[in-house]
């Protein structure tokens, strides 16, 4: 592993960290090899948004090699929407880049006296004064500061003005309008004064065995390529799964409140691709492409939305014109923030607004389900945080409980909830209630298992969608499993059997793991990001679904049914060997996962 470098923006000082050997075996890299590092730091006292507050962004052993599907990294913290773990994963080519500088990642502490940006080209970093780009969206900032280093090629990560104002959905930006957006890191960026990193390198990435490595990811590059699942990503994009989910029920509309909409199959990546499709974008090292490029017919290249903005600022908000979201998810990725949180916020103002628990004279303008310009007029606001923006820009949670009505908001610990209903994929139910930075799809994307797509060498059954407990142990298995992929950092579409990672690691590390091997480093890293977040103060209590996805729909493929949440959590705390009454994960697990000191800390404290 090269080392990280660690900045301390207040004092303009800079250090290499190496982590222990043993760690980068039990750990890897990404998010997982991140809460080792962080776990010293993560206490109850950190506020998100202090000086003190640590960022850290960090590759995988197999972020920018040849491939398959890795040119992705973590940014890591505590957030400030939901004050517990936050990390997020970003694709291109930023990752990459910063590996060919040497640094495998980048400990941020301190926060600058005034905005600046960091170059970093190979082992050289400068730190710059960043007026010029303060205030600039995420596009602007980036070719602005590619023409004052004078890099055309550099990569550049930013945040937009969401960040630079502390919206707890900010994100960071870069390339074609890749993001890590989901917990806010963007406000813990714009908090440091830290507009941008921009970096340019010439190295080569570390292998163990290069020949032997070069040979397995030529066959799992030929095996994606012939990947069903891999060609329909390309031809249709993440939205090309959204006719399947709307037949099975998982797909929400008008803000979780209704199962069918007429017109739905608009908003569809097989509709984007017949209509407004020009182009495909990829991140490095990928042969998928599942980024799209569309044109709304004015000569503008722009990018087209996924699954989840489409959905967002779609059947969401009762919308069928795919051209407005294309709109609104450019709002979005041009101020810095979050397209699931962004819409899921905007959702709720539009669902109070029914229900008569939001005026008019309180927003300024009236909300009326399909008006996308009053979405857009809400992006603004919350962006500047002014008028009602500014508490809609702390998020659903606190949105809500503004106007007394937190109960409507549709989040689980902070964290907005995507847009996979487990009312339509029960397994859902468990990954919302449990994910380490709340209501999260990617942490386990399980609908993929509901829907059929059960990976037997991981040992995953295939069971009912609506089924209930008996699918506990088997959500453990997807959540480790996909806790590994973010320690590679390895993109959730490269679709390979688990015995092919197992040797790609082992070719790229020198280890000699076995898929148990490997899985139980996903294992150990998801009760390490448990009590991470049990000692900044979440407890069982915390394990749950808001009402909304408690109340059956009333017609639709998943009509009556709702998950058995209660029985499924039993069954999980069991599978996990986790306590049931104080939500921890129990003393002799954590022993056996090589966590003694994290269970002396849990659990000697009382």
């Amino acid at each position: 592993m090269q080392p990280i470098l660690k900045i301390d923006l207040t004092r303009g000082e800079t250090a290499e960290i190496s982590a222990p050997p043993e760690w980068e075996r039990h750990y890897l890299g990404g998010a997982s090899l991140a809460a080792r590092l962080l776990y010293p730091e993560l206490v109850p006292d950190l506020v998100p948004l202090s000086e003190a507050a640590p960022l850290m962004i960090l590759t995988g052993p197999l972020t920018g090699t040849a491939g398959p599907t890795v040119g992705r990294f973590v940014v890591c913290g505590r957030s400030p929407a939901t004050g517990l773990w936050a990390e997020s994963n970003c694709g291109g080519f930023w990752g990459p880049e910063l590996r060919f500088c040497g640094y495998d990642g980048l400990w941020l502490t301190g926060r600058a006296d005034r905005p600046v940006y960091l170059w970093l080209a190979d082992g050289r970093l400068e730190v710059r004064q960043a007026q010029a780009v303060w205030g600039q969206d995420t596009y602007a900032a980036q070719e602005t500061i590619r023409t004052e280093i004078g890099v055309p090629n550099a990569r550049v990560l930013t945040i937009g003005p969401a960040g630079e104002n502390g919206v707890l959905f900010a994100g960071l930006f870069c390339d074609h309008g890749r993001t890590a957006g989901r917990t806010g890191l963007g406000a813990v960026m714009g908090a440091k004064n830290l507009k941008a990193i921009a970096v340019k390198g010439t190295g080569k990435i570390p292998l163990a065995s290069p020949e032997a490595f070069a040979s397995l990811r030529g066959t799992a590059n030929r095996m994606l390529k012939a990947d069903n699942i891999a060609q329909v990503t390309h031809a249709l994009g993440t939205a090309g799964v959204a006719d399947y989910a709307d037949y099975l029920g998982s797909m929400p509309k008008k803000y979780y409140h209704q199962a069918t909409m007429d017109g739905v199959d608009k908003i569809s990546g097989a509709t984007m691709t017949e209509t407004i499709l020009k182009g495909f974008s990829t991140c490095h090292g990928c042969v998928i492409a599942c980024g799209r490029v569309v044109d709304l017919g004015d000569g503008i290249r722009r990018k087209g939305p996924e699954y989840e903005t489409a959905v967002g600022f779609g059947p969401n908000l009762l919308n069928d014109d795919l051209a407005e979201i294309v709109r609104l998810n450019e709002i979005c990725d041009r101020y810095g923030m979050d397209t699931i949180s962004a819409s899921n916020t905007i959702g709720l103002a539009y669902h109070l607004y029914e229900k008569g628990l939001l005026s008019e004279a309180e927003v300024g303008f009236p909300l009326a389900w399909g008006d996308t310009q009053a979405a857009g007029r809400l992006l603004d606001l919350i962006a500047r945080r002014e008028a009602i923006g500014a508490f809609m820009a702390d998020g659903a949670r606190r949105f809500g409980a503004h106007f007394g009505a937190e109960q409507e908001a549709v989040q689980v610990n902070g964290l907005e909830v995507a847009y996979h209903d487990p009312r339509g994929v029960s397994g859902m139910a468990l990954v919302y209630a449990t994910s380490p930075r709340g209501a999260c799809h990617n942490r386990s994307d399980y609908f993929f298992v509901d829907w059929g797509q059960a990976e037997t060498s991981l040992g995953l059954e295939f069971l009912d969608r609506l089924g209930g407990a008996e699918k506990a142990a088997n959500v453990a298995r997807h959540q480790d499993w996909r806790t590994v992929c973010d320690s590679l950092v390895l993109c959730l579409f490269g679709n390979l059997p688990v015995e092919m990672v197992v040797d790609l690691v082992n070719a790229a590390c020198g280890f000699g793991l076995s898929v148990t091997g490997l899985l139980q480093s996903g294992e150990r890293a998801w009760n390490l990001k448990r009590a991470i977040n049990n000692r900044l103060g979440l407890t069982q209590v915390n394990d749950r679904l808001p009402k909304t996805l408690l109340e059956p729909y009333a017609d639709g493929p998943a009509a009556g049914y709702v998950p058995p949440l209660e029985a499924m959590l039993a069954a999980y705390y069991e599978a996990r060997g986790w306590d049931r009454r104080t939500g921890r994960p129990g003393r002799e697990k954590l022993q056996a996962l090589g966590l003694a000191d994290v269970a002396g800390d849990l659990w000697e404290s009382g």
